[in-house]
């Protein structure tokens, strides 16, 4: 190898710094490892839960579909996709989280019945 710097104390700053150099982007890559882990992660949980698909109300006029990527989409009466936003499965309790800021919740009451905003709706 050869040494651009006769100096031994530049020789020291020079490799103090480019060692600072790879270490800080080992811990910047290990940090964006984690958080794409970390988003996998809830991206499966959401994927796995036994609510993602269609609800409906007996008489038709509200419609969630629960996508297995953690958003809604809510049809209500000829109005297809009048909300959308985001929502999160913990047991039998869902929240959602409207793209326009407004928030609900609901519980699943079985594998087939979910009660939201004084509603039933029934998995199609």
């Amino acid at each position: 190898m050869r040494r651009i710097f006769k100096s031994p104390i530049l020789q020291f700053f020079t490799a103090v710094t480019l060692a600072g150099t790879a270490t800080s982007s080992s811990a910047a890559d290990a940090v964006n490892d984690r958080e794409i882990q970390q988003q996998q992660t809830s991206e499966n949980r959401m994927q796995q839960h036994l609510y993602v698909g269609m609800w409906v109300t007996d008489d038709g006029r509200v419609r969630h579909e629960l996508l297995p990527n953690g958003r809604y989409d809510e049809a209500r009466g000829n109005r297809e996709s009048a909300y959308r936003g985001r929502y999160e499965v913990t047991g039998s309790h869902i929240e959602y989280w409207d793209d326009t800021g407004f928030t609900a919740d609901g519980d699943f009451v079985d594998g087939n019945t979910l009660h939201h905003g004084g509603m039933v709706l029934r998995r199609k």
